[in-house]
């Protein structure tokens, strides 16, 4: 486990970013799919799929972006809140 997080570490913020996208993607499909015409059992199956998916892909995101990552986002994110007042 240490040597996948030590691999994950060595990508670059770029791809931290494009992981957490796509996990929000995967937490959105995962509940969208609940509005589509289809048997419950394939509706519980997509939503653990994509609920899963979404889970590995923020534990990944996060483990590549690390502490100072998460610090520039935050900063970015509070920057444009801030020029939108």
């Amino acid at each position: 486990m240490n040597k996948i997080k030590l691999w994950l570490s060595k990508l670059s913020f770029r791809t931290g970013v494009i992981l957490i996208i796509i996990c929000v993607i995967c937490y959105i499909i995962s509940f969208a799919q609940m509005l589509l015409p289809i048997s419950a059992t394939a509706k519980g199956i997509f939503w653990f799929v994509f609920f899963g998916l979404a889970k590995t892909f923020q534990y990944a995101g996060i483990a590549v972006l690390g502490v100072e990552g998460v610090k520039r986002i935050k900063k970015w994110w509070n920057n444009i809140k801030t020029n939108k007042k």
